[in-house]
């Protein structure tokens, strides 16, 4: 198999599923408990707050391990629209996560209003209407991706931030995609908040983390048992748990061996095999280097996925599909592209185990298969953009 979808989901590394594996078997007891096997989960869940925090540039006491992105996207817009309940403004973008989005309807039902800040063509938000937007006193919180999980487009976060605070705004973002393949320092660029996955990073799924800076009030979204000091009740995940410690760690090795080249260098080639065929979506500078999100004009997405399936090249369309069906990009739709060439986008996501060899041959096939739907269509011309 060919898996070129890493920003759907990445493979579990090896070294992850190693330092799990103890504590499936032999090292299973509750953390809470005051035994010494309950002490033994508690160091280990302890051990990888501390991997995860080194990650992130953050005190260990900021991190939060949550169920993955969602939740914890979730957890910072409900606790803030319980304890800023006077200011009512939620700013978000049109190219934002399902997660985002939809916890924002929550918001707006909630009596509270959400503001809508316009991206440019090439994805990036728009600084100058973000600031006509956001208003001291009324706004509580802006909420945006650090890198956008169709495009890999990369916030321009350091001025955001500056924007939120200068009007006594808090800031979330989703980092989600950016965590683990791009270095995020929360002391350099001081959010309130930020989300990450542990499956996007060779962890494994159903565990991520939420940072809460200590300049800040935090409201539980789960209560019961007071685990996490009271900031996340229910028993830890410690398997997931260690495994994103693991992951954490691995991803700081990795952004000293050359791995982000490496991989920047795959999607480059294949990128530069497609030119002329394709068009890509994005940012060419302020670009994760792991995204290709690329129009194929005139081809139909499904039958292209269902022909680079049968040749064990995995990809999605734009976004990961929803129960298996293909929804229009709300993503493109925001950055002006026309629904027809959005209709018409793959998105190509490479992480650390893939080869050059991958990337020539998904190029190969795509060109191939292009052509193959095309003919099909009575048009087996190709279109350039040299």
């Amino acid at each position: 198999m060919n898996y070129l979808d890493a920003n759907a989901t990445t493979p579990v590394d090896p070294a992850v599923l190693d330092a799990m594996l103890p504590f499936l078997r032999e090292h299973f007891a509750n953390p809470s408990a005051s035994y010494a096997g309950g002490r033994v989960a508690h160091r280990a869940v302890e051990k990888a707050r501390g991997q995860v925090a080194a990650l992130l540039g953050a005190e260990t006491d900021e991190v939060i391990f949550t169920s993955g992105g969602t939740e914890s996207i979730n957890a910072v817009h409900a606790s803030v629209r319980a304890l800023w309940p006077e200011k009512r403004d939620l700013v978000i973008t049109g190219t934002e996560h399902p997660a985002v989005i939809e916890s924002a309807k929550r918001w707006q039902a909630q009596d509270g209003q959400v503001k809508h800040a316009p991206v440019h063509p090439d994805g990036r938000v728009d600084l100058d209407a973000l600031r006509e937007l956001v208003r001291p006193g009324s706004t509580a919180l802006i909420s945006i991706m650090w890198a956008n999980n169709e495009t890999g487009v990369i916030a321009p976060m350091d001025e955001i931030v500056e924007i939120a605070h200068a009007a006594g705004a808090l800031m979330h973002t989703d980092a989600v995609q950016a965590a683990g393949k791009i270095p995020v320092n929360v002391k350099r660029t001081p959010v309130d908040f930020l989300s990450l996955s542990g499956h996007k990073m060779h962890a494994p799924k159903g565990i991520g983390a939420l940072y809460v800076s200590q300049r800040v009030r935090f409201a539980p979204l789960l209560v019961g048992g007071g685990q996490e000091k009271e900031r996340r009740s229910g028993t830890e995940n410690v398997p997931g748990i260690v495994g994103l410690g693991k992951a954490a760690e691995l991803c700081q090795e990795h952004f000293k061996d050359g791995t982000a080249e490496r991989i920047r260098g795959m999607r480059d080639r294949f990128e530069g095999l497609i030119r002329e065929v394709a068009q890509v979506h994005g940012s060419t500078e302020h670009r994760l280097h792991t995204t290709s999100s690329i129009c194929l004009p005139e081809i139909d997405t499904a039958g292209m996925l269902i022909l680079l399936d049968r040749q064990g090249i995995c990809v999605s369309a734009g976004s990961a599909c929803h129960t298996g069906a293909l929804h229009p990009s709300h993503v493109l739709e925001a950055m002006g592209v026309s629904a027809r060439d959005a209709a018409c986008t793959l998105r190509f996501s490479f992480h650390r185990f893939n080869t050059l060899a991958d990337a020539e041959t998904a190029a190969k096939a795509v060109i191939e298969t292009a052509h193959k739907l095309r003919a099909e269509r009575g048009d087996d011309s190709m279109v350039s953009f040299n």
